[in-house]
């Protein structure tokens, strides 16, 4: 009995000693839980906005802060409130519907005027989904189109480039981002090309369309076929020219090598959607009389559905869109807020901050998209805070909500994959990146403290014309220890 009393007192007096050196330890970190490695960065020249604070309090507790205020480019944090905006608006278990419409009527399985596709906003729609809308049709008794292919964009669409990404990509592009926005397309608006070696060295690549077995568009296929191990190359331009929309390939493939597939925009979504959609119709027997068309005329309200399909879940479609940074999604999405037909961009930036601004003290807020391409999108980190805050309270939003920012040990950004266990394992973040007309790198989200707390952060590091390149690591280093300090402090 002696010696368990001795042996209590021993593991008590260690667990007193432990209690001691951690309420040290907090103390002396506490000191240092605040910006100031992050806010190094100004002395290279670059301007800053941060702000964290704890929630879990009658009060917020402030834990750092640099400039709060200052209105500067989020870039794609825009998503988050972008991602909020609609929650609010739709909940989580919203679906955009895409149908096939028409006026005419069914006759010996003949369709008796035009088919319309109504184009329903869905940023996700796939050539799956068009499949499941084909089928569908020939269930309706649909076998012959007496009439056009009508592709319907009348929500939004042509929507006007008011960046010069995406108007330069109007005739030539190099990317797949940079896709032209509109209520009805399909593939995130951009053409896939699977490129697969030859069996004999010397030869072209075999080039197809990922998504047709027709030639829709021309492939200029200048890839060829190296011997085993030689490594793979693959550039691919889109051009629009007399012919339509054109891929340029050139590089090389090895013949051991797997298949690429290569995406790029498309010149007019629309019509790529026209162009895919008919291709599945002929190949299932349903032949149409007329041309394709694009319009951005409503159907007739006694048209009636022939054909439905429904998008994923919103909270789904957020989580992709949050997680890759999915500019042709999160700009859909958005338009998708906008009540009155033909929406264009600026209507969807004003659509969020119609949100944002009744968050009480949020403070000034500029948006001219949902993506965070446009350059003119201004917000402060702490109006950040308020909105990562407000959703944090709505418990039924949340859930949906958090999930879809990234985990740095996690996350699909590989740059993000930095720091202690601690910066890794405790924060949910959405980051933000530009490189023109001057550089932006931004962050914000949700940590966990070492007691379980819940905390919000917003940073943003904004250059000008005179301030160097920034990497992310240079940003993502020094936030790292800062957050871990106040993680680890509270």
């Amino acid at each position: 009995m002696t010696y368990f009393f001795k042996a209590a007192a021993r593991q008590w007096r260690c667990s007193l000693i432990a209690s001691v050196a951690a309420a040290t330890f907090a103390v002396s970190t506490s000191a240092l839980a605040d910006f100031s490695r992050l806010s190094q960065l100004q002395e290279k020249g670059f301007s800053i906005s941060a702000e964290a604070r704890l929630l879990d309090t009658n009060m917020p507790a402030l834990l750092g802060s640099i400039n709060p205020e200052r209105q500067m480019s989020p870039a794609s944090v825009t998503k988050a409130y972008m991602a909020a905006a609609l929650l609010n608006r739709f909940g989580p278990q919203h679906r955009f519907t895409s149908q096939l419409v028409s006026s005419g009527i069914i006759d010996n399985g003949i369709l008796r005027g035009d088919l319309v596709f109504d184009g329903g906003g869905d940023p996700g729609l796939t050539t799956e989904n068009l499949w499941r809308l084909v089928q569908r049709l020939q269930m309706a008794g649909v076998n012959e189109v007496d009439g056009a292919l009508v592709v319907s964009q009348w929500r939004f669409g042509p929507v006007n480039c008011i960046t010069n990404d995406r108007c330069n990509a109007l005739s030539r592009v190099t990317n797949a981002y940079s896709a032209p926005l509109t209520s009805a397309g399909v593939n995130f608006g951009s053409w896939c090309v699977n490129v697969a070696p030859s069996s004999i060295p010397g030869e072209p690549a075999r080039t197809a369309l990922c998504d047709s077995q027709l030639p829709l568009i021309d492939i200029d296929n200048q890839v060829i076929t190296r011997p085993a191990n030689s490594g793979t190359e693959i550039s691919a331009v889109r051009v629009t020219d007399e012919r339509g929309d054109v891929m340029r390939l050139t590089g090389q493939i090895s013949t051991n090598a797997r298949a690429q597939d290569v995406y790029r925009g498309a010149g007019d979504a629309a019509e790529e959607t026209a162009q895919i959609l008919l291709g599945m119709l002929n190949q299932a027997g349903i032949h149409v009389r007329d041309p394709w068309r694009v319009t951005s005329t409503q159907p007739l309200s006694s048209a009636a559905r022939l054909a439905a399909v429904d998008s994923q879940p919103l909270q789904e479609l957020l989580l992709r869109t949050m997680n890759y940074s999915n500019n042709y999604m999160a700009d859909v999405l958005a338009l998708n807020l906008v009540e009155t037909p033909q929406a264009q961009l600026r209507q969807a930036g004003s659509a969020i901050e119609a949100y944002a601004q009744q968050l009480p003290g949020h403070g000034p807020l500029t948006l001219y998209s949902g993506s965070g391409l446009t350059t003119e999108n201004r917000t402060s980190a702490h109006g950040v805070n308020v909105m990562l805050e407000d959703m944090y309270r709505q418990s039924s939003l949340f859930p949906s909500f958090v999930a879809a920012f990234q985990s740095p040990a996690n996350g699909v950004m590989r740059f993000i994959r930095r720091g202690s266990s601690t910066f890794q394992n405790n924060v949910m973040l959405k980051t933000g990146t530009l490189n023109q007309p001057f550089a932006v790198r931004a962050a914000a989200g949700y940590f966990r403290t070492a007691s379980g707390r819940w905390g919000v952060f917003s940073v943003f590091v904004n250059g000008n014309s005179n301030t160097p390149y920034i990497s992310w690591s240079e940003v993502l280093d020094p936030l790292s220890v800062d957050l871990d300090t106040m993680i680890l402090a509270n």
